[in-house]
Protein backbone atom coordinates (compact mmCIF):
# COMPACT_ATOMS: atom_id res chain seq x y z
CA UNK A 1 0.00 0.00 0.00
CA UNK A 2 3.11 2.32 0.53
CA UNK A 3 4.33 1.61 -2.42
CA UNK A 4 1.06 2.84 -4.16
CA UNK A 5 1.19 5.59 -2.46
CA UNK A 6 4.67 6.60 -3.27
CA UNK A 7 3.81 6.65 -6.86
CA UNK A 8 0.96 8.14 -6.54
CA UNK A 9 3.04 10.94 -4.43
CA UNK A 10 6.07 10.87 -7.52
CA UNK A 11 3.59 10.98 -10.03
CA UNK A 12 1.36 14.25 -8.79
CA UNK A 13 4.51 16.21 -8.47
CA UNK A 14 5.38 15.00 -12.25
CA UNK A 15 1.73 15.73 -13.19
CA UNK A 16 1.93 19.09 -11.53
CA UNK A 17 5.45 20.23 -12.67
CA UNK A 18 4.38 19.62 -16.03
CA UNK A 19 1.50 21.85 -15.89
CA UNK A 20 3.46 24.40 -14.61
CA UNK A 21 6.04 24.35 -17.71
CA UNK A 22 3.16 23.50 -20.18
CA UNK A 23 1.74 27.28 -19.55
CA UNK A 24 0.97 28.59 -23.11
CA UNK A 25 -1.74 30.99 -22.17
CA UNK A 26 -0.61 34.67 -23.17
CA UNK A 27 -2.09 37.63 -22.28
CA UNK A 28 -1.26 39.16 -25.05
CA UNK A 29 -3.01 36.65 -27.51
CA UNK A 30 -6.96 36.55 -28.57
CA UNK A 31 -7.52 33.11 -26.80
CA UNK A 32 -6.14 32.31 -23.67
CA UNK A 33 -7.24 28.87 -23.82
CA UNK A 34 -6.17 27.15 -27.56
CA UNK A 35 -7.46 24.15 -28.50
CA UNK A 36 -8.20 21.78 -31.39
CA UNK A 37 -4.87 22.07 -32.65
CA UNK A 38 -2.59 19.87 -33.81
CA UNK A 39 -1.10 18.70 -30.22
CA UNK A 40 -2.49 18.51 -26.83
CA UNK A 41 -0.79 21.05 -24.05
CA UNK A 42 -2.06 21.59 -20.66
CA UNK A 43 -2.52 25.31 -19.40
CA UNK A 44 -2.59 26.94 -16.20
CA UNK A 45 -6.29 28.22 -15.16
CA UNK A 46 -6.22 31.88 -14.50
CA UNK A 47 -9.00 32.76 -13.45
CA UNK A 48 -10.99 32.16 -10.25
CA UNK A 49 -13.89 29.28 -9.73
CA UNK A 50 -15.37 31.07 -6.89
CA UNK A 51 -15.25 34.56 -8.21
CA UNK A 52 -16.04 37.61 -5.26
CA UNK A 53 -18.88 39.55 -6.00
CA UNK A 54 -22.07 38.13 -4.14
CA UNK A 55 -21.56 37.96 -0.67
CA UNK A 56 -24.52 35.89 0.87
CA UNK A 57 -25.93 32.77 -0.58
CA UNK A 58 -27.11 29.35 0.59
CA UNK A 59 -23.99 27.99 0.04
CA UNK A 60 -21.92 27.82 3.19
CA UNK A 61 -17.89 28.82 3.53
CA UNK A 62 -17.21 25.26 3.98
CA UNK A 63 -19.13 24.52 0.87
CA UNK A 64 -17.18 27.02 -1.36
CA UNK A 65 -14.03 26.38 0.07
CA UNK A 66 -14.44 22.71 -0.87
CA UNK A 67 -15.91 24.14 -4.44
CA UNK A 68 -12.28 26.36 -4.88
CA UNK A 69 -10.19 23.15 -4.12
CA UNK A 70 -12.15 20.67 -5.52
CA UNK A 71 -13.96 22.09 -8.14
CA UNK A 72 -16.91 20.72 -7.17
CA UNK A 73 -19.32 20.23 -4.28
CA UNK A 74 -22.53 17.89 -2.87
CA UNK A 75 -25.98 19.26 -1.70
CA UNK A 76 -27.68 16.69 0.16
CA UNK A 77 -31.57 17.05 -0.03
CA UNK A 78 -31.96 19.95 -2.54
CA UNK A 79 -35.11 18.36 -3.48
CA UNK A 80 -38.21 17.04 -0.96
CA UNK A 81 -39.52 13.67 -1.97
CA UNK A 82 -42.72 15.02 -3.20
CA UNK A 83 -40.83 17.48 -5.31
CA UNK A 84 -38.47 14.67 -6.65
CA UNK A 85 -42.25 12.74 -7.71
CA UNK A 86 -43.38 16.05 -9.29
CA UNK A 87 -39.68 16.39 -11.59
CA UNK A 88 -40.24 12.32 -12.41
CA UNK A 89 -43.50 12.67 -13.78
CA UNK A 90 -42.48 15.36 -16.07
CA UNK A 91 -39.35 13.59 -17.02
CA UNK A 92 -41.89 10.83 -18.17
CA UNK A 93 -44.75 12.98 -19.54
CA UNK A 94 -41.91 15.14 -21.82
CA UNK A 95 -40.27 11.47 -23.24
CA UNK A 96 -43.57 9.96 -23.90
CA UNK A 97 -45.04 13.26 -25.68
CA UNK A 98 -44.40 12.77 -29.33
CA UNK A 99 -43.97 16.27 -30.65
CA UNK A 100 -41.11 16.66 -28.09
CA UNK A 101 -39.83 13.59 -29.46
CA UNK A 102 -39.93 14.73 -32.78
CA UNK A 103 -38.55 18.26 -31.54
CA UNK A 104 -34.71 18.91 -32.72
CA UNK A 105 -34.21 19.06 -28.87
CA UNK A 106 -34.41 16.03 -28.21
CA UNK A 107 -31.35 13.03 -28.85
CA UNK A 108 -31.86 10.42 -28.65
CA UNK A 109 -29.54 6.94 -28.13
CA UNK A 110 -27.75 6.24 -31.07
CA UNK A 111 -27.97 2.42 -30.48
CA UNK A 112 -31.85 1.51 -28.63
CA UNK A 113 -33.47 5.09 -30.49
CA UNK A 114 -34.63 5.90 -26.56
CA UNK A 115 -34.20 9.62 -25.46
CA UNK A 116 -31.30 10.44 -23.99
CA UNK A 117 -31.66 14.03 -23.14
CA UNK A 118 -33.90 16.76 -23.70
CA UNK A 119 -32.62 20.36 -24.17
CA UNK A 120 -34.18 23.35 -23.68
CA UNK A 121 -36.10 21.48 -20.83
CA UNK A 122 -36.32 24.64 -18.86
CA UNK A 123 -38.66 26.47 -21.99
CA UNK A 124 -40.38 23.82 -22.77
CA UNK A 125 -41.70 22.59 -18.67
CA UNK A 126 -43.46 25.28 -16.26
CA UNK A 127 -42.23 23.44 -13.58
CA UNK A 128 -38.65 23.12 -14.77
CA UNK A 129 -38.57 26.86 -15.46
CA UNK A 130 -39.49 27.69 -11.93
CA UNK A 131 -37.26 25.52 -10.38
CA UNK A 132 -34.19 27.12 -11.74
CA UNK A 133 -35.47 30.83 -10.22
CA UNK A 134 -35.58 29.12 -7.31
CA UNK A 135 -33.50 30.82 -4.56
CA UNK A 136 -32.14 27.34 -3.50
CA UNK A 137 -30.75 27.10 -7.46
CA UNK A 138 -30.20 30.48 -8.50
CA UNK A 139 -28.96 32.16 -5.52
CA UNK A 140 -26.20 29.58 -5.21
CA UNK A 141 -25.05 30.06 -8.45
CA UNK A 142 -25.28 33.54 -8.15
CA UNK A 143 -22.59 33.08 -5.35
CA UNK A 144 -20.23 31.24 -6.65
CA UNK A 145 -19.56 33.04 -10.52
CA UNK A 146 -20.24 36.43 -8.29
CA UNK A 147 -22.58 38.06 -10.34
CA UNK A 148 -26.28 38.20 -12.16
CA UNK A 149 -26.46 34.87 -14.39
CA UNK A 150 -28.24 33.18 -17.19
CA UNK A 151 -28.74 29.67 -18.28
CA UNK A 152 -26.65 28.64 -20.66
CA UNK A 153 -27.98 25.40 -21.73
CA UNK A 154 -30.57 23.39 -19.59
CA UNK A 155 -31.66 19.36 -20.49
CA UNK A 156 -33.04 16.34 -18.35
CA UNK A 157 -30.36 13.46 -18.97
CA UNK A 158 -32.66 9.83 -19.14
CA UNK A 159 -30.21 6.89 -18.51
CA UNK A 160 -32.52 3.86 -18.63
CA UNK A 161 -31.42 0.48 -17.07
CA UNK A 162 -29.57 -2.31 -19.01
CA UNK A 163 -28.84 0.02 -21.58
CA UNK A 164 -28.21 3.44 -21.09
CA UNK A 165 -24.94 4.91 -22.58
CA UNK A 166 -22.47 6.87 -20.36
CA UNK A 167 -20.50 10.01 -21.58
CA UNK A 168 -16.62 9.72 -22.07
CA UNK A 169 -14.18 11.74 -20.34
CA UNK A 170 -14.63 15.73 -21.05
CA UNK A 171 -14.51 19.20 -19.68
CA UNK A 172 -17.79 21.20 -21.15
CA UNK A 173 -15.85 24.33 -21.00
CA UNK A 174 -13.31 22.84 -23.86
CA UNK A 175 -16.22 22.21 -26.44
CA UNK A 176 -18.30 25.42 -24.99
CA UNK A 177 -14.82 27.40 -25.88
CA UNK A 178 -14.19 26.19 -28.94
CA UNK A 179 -17.79 25.27 -30.15
CA UNK A 180 -20.06 27.95 -28.48
CA UNK A 181 -17.20 31.40 -27.81
CA UNK A 182 -17.55 31.20 -24.08
CA UNK A 183 -14.50 33.55 -23.27
CA UNK A 184 -13.56 32.05 -20.03
CA UNK A 185 -14.49 29.11 -17.15
CA UNK A 186 -17.21 31.50 -15.64
CA UNK A 187 -20.03 29.08 -15.65
CA UNK A 188 -21.10 26.52 -13.24
CA UNK A 189 -23.20 23.47 -13.62
CA UNK A 190 -26.07 21.62 -11.56
CA UNK A 191 -26.66 18.09 -11.82
CA UNK A 192 -29.91 17.53 -9.68
CA UNK A 193 -30.72 13.67 -9.07
CA UNK A 194 -34.18 12.13 -9.99
CA UNK A 195 -33.54 8.81 -9.81
CA UNK A 196 -31.12 7.25 -6.62
CA UNK A 197 -27.32 7.65 -7.75
CA UNK A 198 -25.21 4.09 -6.93
CA UNK A 199 -21.83 3.70 -7.69
CA UNK A 200 -22.66 0.73 -10.14
CA UNK A 201 -25.81 2.53 -12.39
CA UNK A 202 -23.82 5.10 -14.48
CA UNK A 203 -23.50 7.60 -12.01
CA UNK A 204 -21.13 11.19 -12.79
CA UNK A 205 -17.18 10.68 -12.03
CA UNK A 206 -15.19 13.74 -11.44
CA UNK A 207 -11.54 14.22 -11.06
CA UNK A 208 -11.19 16.68 -8.37
CA UNK A 209 -8.89 19.53 -8.96
CA UNK A 210 -9.13 19.32 -13.25
CA UNK A 211 -10.61 22.50 -13.19
CA UNK A 212 -7.45 24.11 -12.54
CA UNK A 213 -6.13 22.75 -15.48
CA UNK A 214 -7.15 23.43 -19.28
CA UNK A 215 -6.60 20.42 -21.19
CA UNK A 216 -6.61 21.68 -24.82
CA UNK A 217 -7.40 18.86 -27.44
CA UNK A 218 -6.16 17.64 -30.61
CA UNK A 219 -8.45 17.80 -33.74
CA UNK A 220 -10.36 20.30 -35.77
CA UNK A 221 -13.96 20.91 -35.37
CA UNK A 222 -16.08 19.13 -37.97
CA UNK A 223 -19.19 21.34 -39.66
CA UNK A 224 -22.21 20.64 -37.55
CA UNK A 225 -20.16 18.21 -34.71
CA UNK A 226 -23.10 18.87 -32.21
CA UNK A 227 -25.45 16.88 -34.31
CA UNK A 228 -23.10 13.42 -33.51
CA UNK A 229 -21.10 14.73 -30.49
CA UNK A 230 -24.76 15.44 -28.28
CA UNK A 231 -24.88 11.01 -28.94
CA UNK A 232 -21.60 10.35 -28.55
CA UNK A 233 -18.49 12.70 -28.25
CA UNK A 234 -15.23 12.43 -30.44
CA UNK A 235 -13.80 15.51 -30.95
CA UNK A 236 -12.96 17.66 -28.11
CA UNK A 237 -11.96 15.02 -25.98
CA UNK A 238 -8.43 14.54 -23.49
CA UNK A 239 -6.21 11.67 -24.83
CA UNK A 240 -5.40 8.72 -22.57
CA UNK A 241 -2.47 9.94 -21.34
CA UNK A 242 -3.56 13.27 -20.22
CA UNK A 243 -6.56 11.36 -18.42
CA UNK A 244 -4.05 8.94 -16.76
CA UNK A 245 -1.99 11.79 -15.52
CA UNK A 246 -4.88 13.67 -13.98
CA UNK A 247 -6.29 10.66 -12.48
CA UNK A 248 -3.27 9.13 -11.00
CA UNK A 249 -2.89 12.54 -9.98
CA UNK A 250 -6.10 13.47 -8.12
CA UNK A 251 -7.85 10.33 -8.02
CA UNK A 252 -11.79 10.06 -9.08
CA UNK A 253 -14.55 10.70 -7.01
CA UNK A 254 -18.23 9.36 -7.83
CA UNK A 255 -21.62 11.31 -7.53
CA UNK A 256 -23.84 9.27 -5.29
CA UNK A 257 -26.74 9.81 -3.19
CA UNK A 258 -30.42 9.37 -3.03
CA UNK A 259 -32.80 11.14 -5.36
CA UNK A 260 -33.04 14.88 -5.05
CA UNK A 261 -29.25 15.46 -4.68
CA UNK A 262 -27.60 17.99 -6.60
CA UNK A 263 -24.09 18.03 -7.39
CA UNK A 264 -22.60 21.53 -8.05
CA UNK A 265 -19.55 21.64 -10.20
CA UNK A 266 -17.10 23.72 -12.50
CA UNK A 267 -17.10 24.41 -16.11
CA UNK A 268 -13.44 23.38 -16.28
CA UNK A 269 -13.75 19.30 -14.31
CA UNK A 270 -12.77 16.64 -16.35
CA UNK A 271 -15.58 14.63 -15.61
CA UNK A 272 -17.52 11.14 -17.07
CA UNK A 273 -19.81 8.76 -17.11
CA UNK A 274 -20.41 4.90 -17.77
CA UNK A 275 -22.84 2.71 -19.47
CA UNK A 276 -25.86 1.91 -17.39
CA UNK A 277 -25.92 -1.93 -17.17
CA UNK A 278 -28.03 -2.40 -13.88
CA UNK A 279 -31.77 -2.43 -14.18
CA UNK A 280 -31.87 0.84 -12.11
CA UNK A 281 -32.07 4.00 -14.35
CA UNK A 282 -30.05 7.15 -13.72
CA UNK A 283 -31.92 10.33 -14.85
CA UNK A 284 -31.16 13.96 -14.12
CA UNK A 285 -32.12 17.91 -14.89
CA UNK A 286 -28.32 19.21 -15.58
CA UNK A 287 -28.33 23.26 -16.14
CA UNK A 288 -25.58 25.57 -16.57
CA UNK A 289 -25.44 29.33 -15.46
CA UNK A 290 -23.14 31.61 -16.94
CA UNK A 291 -22.23 35.18 -15.85
CA UNK A 292 -23.45 37.76 -17.60
CA UNK A 293 -20.24 39.06 -17.58
CA UNK A 294 -18.90 36.09 -19.66
CA UNK A 295 -21.44 36.03 -22.27
CA UNK A 296 -20.22 34.30 -25.85
CA UNK A 297 -18.72 35.70 -28.19
CA UNK A 298 -17.94 33.99 -31.99
CA UNK A 299 -16.69 30.57 -31.50
CA UNK A 300 -12.82 30.05 -30.81
CA UNK A 301 -12.38 26.38 -32.70
CA UNK A 302 -15.41 26.47 -34.70
CA UNK A 303 -16.96 27.59 -38.61
CA UNK A 304 -20.13 28.91 -37.03
CA UNK A 305 -22.29 28.59 -33.19
CA UNK A 306 -23.76 25.97 -32.48
CA UNK A 307 -27.98 26.17 -32.09
CA UNK A 308 -29.73 28.73 -29.56
CA UNK A 309 -31.20 25.31 -27.62
CA UNK A 310 -27.40 23.86 -26.92
CA UNK A 311 -26.09 27.20 -26.32
CA UNK A 312 -28.34 30.32 -25.61
CA UNK A 313 -27.58 33.77 -26.96
CA UNK A 314 -30.28 35.30 -24.15
CA UNK A 315 -28.40 36.75 -22.11
CA UNK A 316 -30.89 38.26 -19.86
CA UNK A 317 -30.31 37.51 -16.18
CA UNK A 318 -32.31 35.06 -14.43
CA UNK A 319 -34.94 36.75 -12.19
CA UNK A 320 -36.53 35.24 -8.85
Amino acid sequence: MATVRNTHRSLRREFEKEARTMTIADASTRDPYPTRGTESVLIERADPTVWPGVDSGPASREELATHEDKGFHLMEGLLTPAEVQTYWGELERLTRDPDVRADERTVVEKSSDEVRSIFDVHKISEPIGELIRDPRVLDRARQILGSDVYVHQSRINYMPGFKGNGFYWHSDFETWHAEDGMPAPRAVSISIALTDNYSFNGGLMVVPGSHRTFISCIGETPQDNYKSSLQEQEVGVPGHDDITKFAYASGIEQFTGPAGSALWFDSNCLHGSGNNITPFPRSNIFVVFNSVHNTLVEPYAAEKPRPEFIASRDFTPVRR
